[in-house]
């Protein structure tokens, strides 16, 4: 599936045996896949890499002998979905979800010990948002609702041409998400309601004309 991702890290030069304890940030989308980089150019005999998700080492490669070997987890989570770099060895984790969000650490084994922290967020798609007459309201003006369900960690925003006029945010998963917005009916504004994560949003934009029709039982 198509990759994307958003990294913020720092430079790292891959031939210093340095060693780091800064985090690198990752964001991903579900079932996207993401590529967990080392430092390294080329494993060298008696090079040991350890990619470890918890406390638990999830996958390995080494060459002794000018023998490549590789270990991969049984952890149901991480079956088939896992790819080690053979020249680098760096992660590929594929068909990503929520439940491989968290921190991964590597570990080299080499002539210096190195080690470097990944911090990974995993994001579910966003719906579209829908836009509803809220016909409850007493208001003479055109009551609107934008909704969305089962959403985590989105921004729900009403906008106005480029300007923003109100916005909503939740953290956790949430059944139902909404905004209101009361426009008049002879409004020539451009209006869309956004929703976005920090890797994608999805919009809809308003149709007065279309939407702001009497409710049912008002002339």
């Amino acid at each position: 599936m198509f990759l994307l991702f958003c990294l913020c890290w720092w430079t790292l030069t891959a031939e210093s045996g340095s060693k780091t304890n800064e985090i690198q940030s990752v964001s991903v989308m579900e079932e996207d896949s993401v590529t967990l980089h080392t430092f390294v150019t080329k494993i060298h005999e008696d090079d040991d890499i350890q990619w470890i998700f918890g406390a638990k080492i999830i996958a390995k490669i080494s060459i002794e002998k000018q023998n490549l070997s590789t270990f991969y987890s049984l952890d149901e989570r991480f079956r088939d979905r896992l790819k080690l770099d053979d020249q680098t060895g760096s992660l590929t984790i594929m068909n990503i979800s929520t439940l491989h969000a968290g921190v991964y650490q590597l570990k080299i084994n080499a002539a210096k010990l190195s080690s470097k922290t990944f911090s990974v967020s995993v994001y579910s798609p966003l719906p579209t948002p829908d836009l509803t007459r809220d016909c409850a309201s007493s208001s003479s003006s055109c009551s609107l609702l934008c909704s969305a369900v089962n959403v985590g960690h989105v921004t729900l925003s009403w906008y106005k041409g480029n300007s923003l006029l109100s916005s909503i945010s939740v953290s956790d998963l949430s059944i139902s998400l909404s905004l209101p917005l009361e426009v008049e009916y002879q409004d020539k504004n451009t209006y869309s309601c956004v929703i976005n994560n920090p890797i994608r949003n999805q919009t809809k934009h308003l149709n007065i004309s279309q939407l702001c029709q009497p409710c049912s039982g008002q002339s």
